[in-house]
């Protein structure tokens, strides 16, 4: 008897077993299976995008998507069995908004009206696009939380394009479980699920180690990169980096550069290192992309600061700006942003600044005496460029998203126009065209900094016409408001039938700050 109940037993094992290997077979779920991460969106493109997600349990992949929230008629499958799941969505439209659910071959794990993402505009088109830059974000506070809500509520109906990292993602080590609790978990509802991020790494990001921080460093052995995916084979534009640590892409007109300014290359160089493999591939990639209307580059360690950290006296600091950050002025680069240093610090458009705090002379190395807020507030028209003065950047430091507070006695550091250690906030990017706005949203939704930079406009045409012929004139710049000189009508363009002889049109911005001239010479 006992014999024969061993037997029977052994054959329900026997029976129980072949039928969950049918079941895994088949794609089907042995037992339930939770979400643990995601998802969130990788490597965008104007045509693809991975989206990624983490299971408790190891199970297949399926994205399905469609333009419709209800019709989501295209899928993807992996039939691999993961827990770190990762699909790429290819042959996508630019400009495209796609819903989409993620789950198994027999389950859906996620599927609302929220999952949804707007594929990139294509390289080099413009429109206006929306950027958040989150620096040193990963703590857990309350201050982070808040941030989160003001640049959700300063969205209001609008989406952002993408969002980037300023590095220290996830305090105090890095480490997974913190990445989790304290990222992930933070943004999982509202902006990790719509918007594609795009990183950079900072020092906290590089402590996830049972080995030394040089180990760490050197090898790139951390949660950072086994949690990020990044465009490192030119697949959202730029030049391919082949390697995690820094990469670039576009999105339309813009053209960015996340570098790492912690890690190394070939376990010796760093960024400051301006002969290592980092650089030489910045180079590259700067020549390579001159033809974009702006060119932003972000990454974790500030050239000037006297926030939370000193750029007189931290080695890394110090060198970045002593070595590197000529190579992008020299380039026209319009824009660096950072974090680090647990505030906001903002300059005036700049260049050739490289030595110690007290070496900094606004008459020489300040390149406009505007605070470039563009509010009508004296002084502060916007910051100039065209195609034959290249030169000038703003530097930014926004590592306030998360963790927040501390200075230095020199505080604030005198290259900088506005700096504020007291307050938590994000900044925001807006960019239409040939015209660039940066906004600090705090963490109790005043903006307490802006500046606009503008590209080649104050411009004087000059047209020769036929005689009773028209044509529309349009103003070099974006404004709120248009003031054509002795014409009708508020709008960026006018159309006007001159009469014989010459006749001149001005059109200035609403705030005076901005003047186009139009000479129109129409023969008799």
């Amino acid at each position: 008897m006992f014999k024969k109940s061993i037997i029977l037993l052994l054959g329900s094992l026997s029976f129980l077993f072949s039928a969950a290997q049918k079941k895994e077979k088949a794609g089907i779920a042995t037992e339930a299976v939770r979400l643990i991460r995601g998802p969130y969106l990788q490597v965008a493109s104007s045509t693809g995008i991975l989206i990624r997600w983490r299971t408790d349990v190891s199970s297949r992949s399926r994205v399905r998507y469609g333009t419709e929230p209800g019709q989501l008629n295209g899928s993807v499958d992996d039939r691999t069995l993961v827990t770190e799941h990762q699909v790429q969505l290819s042959g996508l439209k630019p400009s495209t908004k796609y819903y989409y659910s993620i789950g198994g071959f027999q389950d859906t794990l996620q599927m609302s009206k929220d999952n949804y993402f707007v594929t990139l505009p294509e390289s080099g088109k413009t429109g206006h696009y929306r950027i958040a830059a989150l620096g040193d974000c990963g703590d857990n506070s309350v201050n982070q939380r808040r941030v989160k809500e003001q640049v959700i509520s300063y969205l209001g109906k609008n989406n952002l394009t993408a969002w980037i990292l300023l590095g220290d993602n996830a305090y105090s080590d890095g480490t997974d479980s913190e990445f989790q609790s304290k990222f992930f978990n933070i943004y999982k509802d509202d902006l990790l699920k719509k918007y594609p991020l795009f990183p950079a790494p900072g020092n906290h990001d590089y402590h996830d180690t049972d080995l030394s921080a040089k180990h760490a460093q050197e090898t790139h052995e951390t949660a950072y990169y086994q949690n990020f995916s990044m465009p490192v084979n030119g697949e959202s534009g730029g030049v391919p980096s082949h390697t995690k640590a820094f990469y670039s892409f576009d999105i339309g007109n813009i053209h960015f550069l996340s570098l790492d300014s912690y890690g190394k290359e070939d376990r010796t160089y760093r960024l400051y290192d301006t002969l290592g493999p980092q650089v030489q591939w910045i180079k590259k990639d700067l020549a390579a992309n001159k033809n974009k209307g702006w060119v932003i580059a972000f990454w974790h360690h500030p050239p000037y600061t006297m926030g939370s950290h000193n750029s007189d006296q931290e080695d890394e600091l110090v060198k970045i700006r002593e070595n590197f950050i000529r190579i992008l002025e020299r380039e026209g680069v319009d824009l660096v942003l950072n974090g680090h240093s647990h505030d906001y610090e903002r300059s005036r458009m700049m260049a050739g600044h490289y030595g110690a705090e007290k070496t900094f002379d606004a008459k020489i190395h300040n390149l406009s005496n505007s605070s470039g807020k563009y509010d009508g507030s004296t002084g502060s028209a916007p910051y100039l460029k065209d195609s034959d003065h290249q030169r000038g950047t703003v530097y930014v430091v926004s590592g306030s998203a998360g963790k927040l507070g501390g200075q230095q006695a020199a505080f604030p550091h005198n290259a900088m126009y506005f700096s504020d250690a007291e307050h938590g906030g994000a900044s925001i990017l807006e960019i239409e065209d040939n015209r660039l706005d940066l906004k600090w949203v705090c963490a109790d939704g005043e903006i307490r900094d802006q500046f606009t930079m503008m590209k080649n406009v104050n411009k004087h045409t000059v047209l020769t016409l036929k005689k009773g012929t028209e044509v529309t004139l349009k103003a070099s710049f974006i404004s709120s408001q248009y003031n054509w000189e002795g014409q009708p009508g508020k709008d960026r363009s006018l159309r006007v039938k001159p009469l014989p002889g010459v006749t001149k049109y001005t059109v200035t911005d609403n705030y005076n700050a901005l003047k186009d001239t139009f000479e129109i010479h129409v023969p008799e």
